[in-house]
């Protein structure tokens, strides 16, 4: 097993002895237990989560789904990019969402504005579906399509080999379709990246870097 255990522990004691888990000698990656808990990942603002170290491919195709719930209107939610300009990019921007594809050849961006500022970020869930099929793409919030013009209709893949970062980024990395640096801060669940008939869904307790980031348990209330 190389990957930790997404729980809560307490109480424990060896040879009749309590151990004391307020003060530590080290800690790594291990916050608080809540007293409500939903289902979802934890997002402190601070940091974010890396997935695939040897680089995820989007080509021409591929359908993004996840849930996500925030108080702020700012955040990263996700990006995989290249050396090159190709990449693709998902973010909250002034209480938007914003999906931003580039094939090579420029960058393209479907746009979805709420009715009211914060009505997207109101601490409730949220479902997102993010969708590049050659040089169109689409993105459906809570049930609401956004589809946009791409001019550059003869370039279709994004060659990317770079991680999957969600919810920020380091400092050192580029992303060429990302617009924001601040981290999510906020909740997300069931993020699942589709390339013709094979899903995958992304397991955060197995990101090979996290950095603020508190798998597999959501606070019920905002803190």
């Amino acid at each position: 097993v190389t990957h930790s255990i997404p729980a809560c522990i307490g109480s424990m004691t060896i040879n009749s002895k309590q151990l004391d888990n307020e003060s530590p000698v080290s800690i790594f990656a291990v916050n608080k237990c809540y007293v409500t808990v939903q289902d979802g990942t934890f997002f402190d603002g601070s940091g974010f989560a890396a997935l695939v170290r040897e680089g995820y491919k989007v080509r021409s195709d591929v359908n993004i789904t996840l849930e996500f719930r925030t108080t702020a209107v700012h955040g990263v939610l996700l990006g995989v990019s290249s050396a090159k300009v190709d990449a693709i990019g998902l973010e909250i921007v002034n209480g938007k969402v914003l999906f931003h594809v580039n094939n090579g050849a420029g960058r393209i961006t479907a746009t979805y504005e709420p009715r009211g500022t914060n009505s997207l970020c109101d601490g409730k869930w949220h479902k997102l579906q993010a969708n590049k099929s050659k040089h169109r793409i689409s993105l459906i919030i809570d049930g609401n399509l956004v589809q946009t013009d791409n001019p550059y209709i003869q370039s279709t893949s994004a060659d990317t080999n770079n991680p999957i970062y969600v919810g920020g980024y380091p400092a050192d990395v580029k992303q060429n379709c990302l617009t924001s640096k601040s981290s999510f801060h906020g909740c997300l669940r069931n993020l699942v990246l589709t390339k013709g008939q094979q899903a995958e869904l992304f397991d955060f307790s197995r990101a090979f870097d996290l950095r603020g980031v508190f798998p597999h348990s959501c606070p019920g209330a905002e803190h």
